[in-house]
């Protein structure tokens, strides 16, 4: 399939450029036989009048032809070097999904295998940091699969949201967490299933990086005008400023960028919905919000069920960084 800047760049500088040549020599004639007529004379038109006429035109054409041939190449040359990262990354996120992930496998193995013959302190607690971190591996790993499997076109489906917000947030409900879920019974957004990834991550990351004695999270699913609003605020820390400006420029340095791979998780995943991401912290906790395009109450719409088995394996390590609502938002009507 053929996109339209494809067939922009598909056409000929030397036809574009010719094709200019012969309007413009057109256009030349016609003019200066306009101008004689509106004058009531016609002998202001002359032979040396056209052929100026004509060579400002050729002049033209050629810088035309120039311009587009150098256009042309830049272009060209852009395609294929874009095609080349793209295969670049497939094959660097295949190796990493499959050949680094039965690695670890094999780490994790021998891992569990050693942990019961060793018995001194000091080797545990070296055998629990292998294992950690092969499972934070894994983890990215999982991650990069969700991202990559992300279809980039506009979501056509229908999602309660409300309902996606309470299954993510049942995941993270225990003893040590004091949980609020302020939602309506019902909550509609332009989405498909995969919603609940970016839903997931966050509250994950509400409760895993927050090292309080009581981890507290609030969440609330609010309407304003066409936009479904899901604010989820935390007593954590927060994320680095230099983090969130990773984000906002949307590319990394060796200077600056992201810890995690949760954060840009989040944010392109929900920007593949349609959504928006924001985030503000303040003395209070930091607090994330995802943003979504409200619709009506469809008759029928894929069940966030699947999603929940879809993403049994991704877990999320995002650091949101916002401040608590007072946004003014109202509830969603139930009706």
């Amino acid at each position: 399939m053929k996109l339209e800047s494809d067939l922009v760049f598909d056409r000929s500088p030397r036809k574009l450029a010719a094709a200019y040549l012969c309007l413009g020599s057109l256009f030349v004639v016609a003019a200066d036989l306009a101008v004689g007529a509106a004058v009531g004379s016609l002998s202001t038109w002359t032979p040396a009048r056209v052929v100026d006429g004509w060579a400002l035109v050729g002049a033209s054409s050629l810088v035309l032809y120039g311009a587009t041939t150098y256009q042309r190449r830049r272009a060209v040359s852009a395609r294929s070097e874009l095609e080349t990262s793209n295969q670049q990354l497939q094959v660097l996120s295949r190796v990493f999904r499959h050949n680094v992930r039965n690695d670890l496998n094999v780490i994790q193995g021998y891992t569990d295998l050693l942990a019961d013959r060793v018995e001194d302190e000091r080797s545990q607690e070296c055998l629990e940091t292998i294992r950690e971190t092969t499972d934070d591996v894994v983890e990215i790993s999982e991650k990069l699969r969700v991202i990559e499997d992300a279809s980039p076109a506009p979501p056509s489906g229908r999602v309660d949201l409300a309902d996606a917000v309470r299954e993510a947030a049942a995941e993270v409900d225990r003893a040590d967490v004091a949980l609020t879920v302020d939602a309506p019974a019902e909550a509609w957004v332009r989405a498909d299933e995969s919603i609940e990834y970016p839903i997931r991550e966050v509250f994950e990351n509400a409760v895993t990086h927050n090292d309080e004695s009581t981890r507290r999270v609030d969440a609330r699913v609010t309407e304003r005008g066409s936009t479904v609003c899901l604010a989820v605020s935390d007593n954590g820390p927060g994320i680095p400023d230099d983090e969130r400006a990773v984000l906002r420029a949307e590319e990394e340095t060796p200077l600056s960028h992201a810890s995690s791979i949760g954060l840009w998780l989040v944010k392109w995943m929900c920007e593949t919905q349609g959504g928006t991401v924001g985030f503000e912290t303040n003395d209070d906790g930091t607090t994330v919000r995802l943003r979504f395009e409200s619709v009506d109450d469809p008759a029928g719409t894929a069940s966030t069920a699947e999603a929940r088995q879809r993403a049994s394996r991704g877990s999320g390590t995002a650091r949101a960084d916002t401040v608590a609502d007072g946004s003014g938002e109202r509830p969603v009507d139930n009706g």
